[in-house]
């Protein structure tokens, strides 16, 4: 098989469409490179899914825990402390076994511990929890000279949310905010070690490269491959997320504007 008819069979075998055969025998850099890559749709799919929706939850838990109120507050720094006290690794257990209970009590909960969703609503939650807590450090460093002002010319309530202080808040955040996306999409390798099963192997990239790795005996092939796609989708990460902090910051000085950087976390 050329490397074409490769692509061609196994591009899009991850979501269920090509060969539904793995490759046997003699494995080219070919395969390697396709079915890895093919994998990295799941990734991405992850990675994106959880990082829109849990852009907007993790602003209504900054706003929560910055809240007067104990009723809002307790609740968003109980869950904040929650999924950021505990490893990932061990919350994806936790929810697994959580929906195996809930699809026992009805089908309706068949889907939710399938990877495609559990592994999903846990990355989404983790990732709100850390994107809140950066937010709520952003919200109280809010100059309050900003606000004073907008009270000045009669700015006040939803309005001046609207246009001062949520503005101000994603400016000051996200730089850190970039370094959580970059984290967040390097964590979706964990589902593969996660307990969500995979069904007709239709795995994530790390999936398709420890097949080739236990089958050739040589994992200094598939996983250095893995890597470089995990380093070329962090380049976009940082390009894209680069465009929205020029976006954010067009009003300030060029020597002002704070760039993006990529920070990595050593520990979580």
């Amino acid at each position: 098989m050329s490397c074409i008819e490769t692509i061609q069979a196994y591009a899009l075998r991850s979501i269920g469409l090509g060969e539904r055969l793995l490759p046997r025998g003699d494995y080219t850099l070919c395969e390697h490179f396709t079915l890895i890559g093919s994998g990295m749709i799941w990734n991405v799919y992850f990675a994106v899914m959880a990082l829109l929706l849990g852009f907007f939850f993790a602003n209504v838990l900054a706003l929560g825990k910055a809240a007067q109120s104990a009723w809002l507050r307790k609740p968003s720094e109980w869950f904040i402390f929650l999924f950021r006290g505990s490893p990932l690794f061990i919350q994806f257990f936790f929810a697994y076994f959580l929906f195996l209970r809930l699809k026992s009590v009805s089908p309706m909960f068949d889907g939710l511990t399938a990877a495609g969703l559990g592994a999903l609503i846990v990355l989404f939650l983790n990732t709100a929890a850390y994107s809140a807590e950066i937010f709520y450090g952003a919200l109280r460093s809010i100059p309050k000279g900003d606000v004073e002002a907008a009270d000045a010319y009669g700015i006040t309530g939803f309005r001046r949310f609207r246009r001062i202080i949520w503005p101000t808040m994603l400016r000051l955040a996200w730089p850190a905010y970039t370094n959580e996306a970059i984290f967040l999409f390097h964590a979706t390798t964990l589902v593969f070690f996660s307990a969500f099963p995979v069904h007709q192997q239709k795995g994530d990239s790390l999936y398709y490269a420890s097949y080739f790795a236990d089958k050739t005996f040589n994992p200094f092939v598939p996983y250095p491959i893995l890597a470089m796609y995990f380093i070329l989708f962090t380049l976009v990460i940082v390009w894209l997320f680069g465009m929205v902090n020029k976006r954010l910051n067009r009003h300030l000085p060029q020597a002002q504007r704070p760039r993006v950087r990529y920070r990595p976390n050593l520990l979580r």
